[in-house]
């Protein structure tokens, strides 16, 4: 699979059957700021598409290295809401070879919620899953796979940096600003929510959430993916007034704080807090799996029907 983030482009290799756990065999990630490489209209550059393609290139050559036998490629909000997208996919198809596709935000949003109730299964009840990308969160809540709720917002980490943030820590004006843009987006999704019940569980995917309850004192990663992790709405309040009084490089020093990741965590702990705050969340519980697991689920699924 070749997932082109707004941050990051990633080959996953996974050796999968039906029936059995997806288990990572490789995994490839190039740091690539798609959302940075947008101009002042909204369309890639001249020079990001060039970057992409290559990197796109270079991924599909090494897939072809390991033996994969089936590849999907797939883009999320930078590539989908860039306002040269038809035309950017379209060459990058032909040059690459690569049968690209770009996934709606809401489509996105119900593979996520795939994947985290397959991961917690039927046991978890009625499930809320938040997923903070690089350029869009996601909301889906629901009782079975296919969630009744699903939402698609522009409250990416790394977009929101780009458009809100000018200084490095951001001004407190700045800050102030964020939280009333990001509240003002949620909220009307709330009322929807209420539709389908007190969620019995309530998860947490994506990097600015697993950096956030790492700084929160869950255990490190390195533990692996069977850990519980919690992440609490009153420390990530205080986290969060933290984390935008510190520079960049200061947050590099945070536990589970990556420097690819550190410029953007600020914007993302806002839109964790007001989301957990706005939804009535004490907490969230930090799965380990995301889109990317769900898109694999999903196309097990279509082989298995075909």
């Amino acid at each position: 699979m070749i997932d082109i983030g707004s941050n990051t482009v990633h080959l996953l290799v996974v050796d999968a059957h039906v029936g059995g756990q997806p288990l990572p065999a490789a995994s490839v990630k190039v740091p690539l700021r798609l959302v940075e490489l947008l101009d002042e209209d909204g369309a890639l550059s001249a020079a990001g598409e060039r970057t992409l393609t290559e990197c796109i290139i270079q991924m599909r050559g090494r897939a072809d290295d390991l033996g994969v036998d089936d590849l999907v490629a797939f883009a999320t909000s930078a590539l989908r809401d860039a306002t040269n997208s038809e035309d950017v996919l379209a060459r990058l198809r032909t040059a690459s070879g690569v049968a690209l596709a770009v996934l709606p935000g809401e489509h996105e949003a119900r593979l996520t919620f795939l994947a985290v109730r397959r991961w917690f299964g039927w046991s978890a009840g009625r499930l809320l899953a938040l997923d903070i990308g690089g350029g869009s969160l996601e909301i889906a809540a629901g009782l079975h796979e296919d969630p009744d709720v699903v939402s698609s917002l522009p409250l990416g980490a790394s977009r929101l940096t780009r458009d809100w943030f000018t200084n490095d820590p951001p001004k407190r004006s700045e800050v102030a600003a964020l939280r009333r843009y990001v509240r003002a987006h949620i909220a009307p999704v709330v009322s929807n929510l209420y539709v389908v019940g007190e969620p019995t569980r309530a998860v947490a995917t994506s990097k600015t959430f697993r950096s956030l309850a790492r700084i929160a004192g869950a255990e490190p990663y390195s533990r692996g993916p069977y850990v519980r992790r919690v992440l609490r709405q009153d420390a990530l309040r205080e986290i969060s007034n933290r984390l935008c009084k510190m520079s960049a490089a200061q947050r590099c020093g945070l536990p589970g704080v990556s420097a690819d990741r550190a410029g953007q965590l600020a914007a993302g702990s806002v839109v964790a807090a007001e989301a957990l705050e706005l939804l009535n969340l004490s907490e969230v519980e930090i799965c380990p799996w995301a889109l990317r697991e769900g898109v694999i689920l999903r196309r097990l699924d279509w082989l298995t029907s075909a």
